[in-house]
């Protein structure tokens, strides 16, 4: 195994239970407008604050039983369960890209973790998140394929541009809205990382995605009405994270 190749997957796996960890904050913090970066972590039933040794992923949860230490109360799943997943998205990125694009791979894939357990918390994609990806996917794409880095630039105009014409027309016709801005944001950011080849595929694979979830729904007797708000979102993001890593449906 190189040098190169064993650093592009020891780091991440390293890094990615840390990054849940800040995830999980951000993802409970950002939507109500609670400070993220400065706010010293505290049990939610007590309101203790925690210690260093209560803060370290994965670790301290299974130290303590999934208890604080201060009141006894459960801590749930949620902390342990968004660290579990950023450690998958690292190794996802580890097992399909090559070294040097490891790296951008678990900044995008741990960003549409956020983004979408977000949207499906809340229903709300906030800027923050969603707009940086935009300039972040024209840049890498000029410095990795510097011959097509326009169609990036073309891509994330027409994910834009596209969608906010489609939701504008849709509420002129139905009277309500059937596609949130935060969604037309995303479908930008998607163009920025797939470029407009790609885009067409992160919209029928959201669009399946969503489908099928509905079937499920329904089989299990979980029917939606058609004026019922679902958040397009997890599936959007699922959508530009498969493509990105694989390229789009039909390969050019």
């Amino acid at each position: 195994m190189s040098l190169q190749y064993a650093t592009a997957w020891i780091w991440p796996l390293i890094a990615a239970p840390f990054a849940g960890s800040f995830l999980g904050v951000l993802v409970l913090r950002m939507p109500v407008g609670r400070p993220v970066a400065f706010a010293r972590s505290a049990c939610a039933h007590c309101h203790e604050t925690l210690g260093p040794a209560e803060l370290i992923p994965l670790a301290s949860w299974a130290a303590l039983g999934g208890r604080c230490r201060h009141c006894d109360a459960r801590l749930g799943l949620f902390y342990p369960g968004i660290e579990l997943a950023a450690t998958a998205v690292a190794v996802w990125a580890i097992m399909a890209l090559p070294p040097a694009l490891v790296w951008p791979g678990c900044a995008l894939g741990w960003t549409m973790l956020a983004a979408s357990l977000i949207d499906f918390r809340h229903l709300i994609l906030p800027d923050s998140l969603v707009l940086p990806l935009v300039p972040a996917g024209i840049a890498l794409h000029a410095l990795i394929v510097p011959d097509h880095w326009p169609d990036h630039v073309i891509g994330a105009a027409a994910g834009f541009l596209g969608f906010a014409l489609i939701r504008q027309i849709y509420g002129r016709l139905r009277g309500r809205e059937g596609l949130g801005l935060g969604d037309v944001k995303l479908l930008a950011a998607a163009g920025a990382w797939v470029g407009w080849v790609g885009l067409p595929s992160v919209v029928f694979l959201a669009a399946a995605f969503v489908l099928t979830g509905l079937a499920a729904g329904r089989l299990v007797g979980r029917a939606v009405d058609r004026t019922a708000e679902i958040p397009f979102g997890p599936a959007l993001a699922l959508a530009v994270w498969l493509v990105w890593l694989y390229g789009p449906l039909v390969p050019q």
